[in-house]
């Protein structure tokens, strides 16, 4: 009982606060941002993250990376993808544009957990890249508040759950040994030893 108070005593603030949010972002709504916040948020779409894996394996085996970079995308967005379905239903919270499926329930985001993958892993296959990297991430979760499709702790949780999971499956991808005894040693972030050894920098 105690434990049900303290989340209901949590959740009330944090409702407060996504209502809001939300309220002044649609109160900000221009016609001219309509268009490019519908191309933000489409950046997270699974084809287009299926297409930048593609892109990322040809740069890879350009420099001779190899498929490293792909095989911990790809392990990071399947497990991100579980976790957020899994959450979806059981939460099965409202959009805010009044969308009620359990299937497509707004918390957490499926974009925003699948932009701060692609952000991570990116960052630390090429880290002077990772600026634009996480701003184009966050970019992607302001659009899905823009959009009126999910509330700020829809997009916060996406973003944590996104990036946890592909900190947690570049430590502990089985190649991590293979490519302790043969890297560089060089650093990357947020996890410098595995994720640069593992592109090979």
């Amino acid at each position: 009982m105690k434990a049900l108070l303290l989340i209901l005593a949590f959740l009330g603030p944090v409702e407060d606060l996504d209502l809001g949010v939300a309220c002044a972002v649609q109160d900000h709504r221009r016609p001219g941002l309509e268009a490019p916040m519908r191309a933000l948020s489409s950046y997270a779409r699974p084809a287009v993250v299926a297409a930048g894996l593609l892109v990322v394996l040809g740069a890879d085996v350009v420099s001779g990376g190899g498929w490293s970079t792909v095989r911990l995308a790809a392990a990071a967005l399947a497990g991100t993808n579980l976790a957020v379905e899994v959450l979806k239903r059981a939460v099965d919270r409202q959009r805010p544009d009044g969308e009620h499926r359990r299937s497509n329930a707004s918390f957490p985001s499926s974009h925003a957990a699948n932009a701060f993958v692609l952000a991570w892993v990116l960052s630390a296959r090429w880290r002077r890249g990772a600026p634009l990297f996480f701003v184009v991430a966050l970019l992607v979760a302001f659009s899905r508040m823009y959009l009126n499709r999910h509330f700020l702790s829809d997009v916060s949780a996406g973003a944590i759950i996104g990036a946890g999971i592909a900190w947690a499956c570049a430590r502990w991808l089985p190649v991590r040994g293979r490519v302790a005894r043969g890297g560089s040693g060089a650093g990357g972030p947020p996890d410098p030893p595995v994720l640069v050894e593992t592109a090979g920098l």
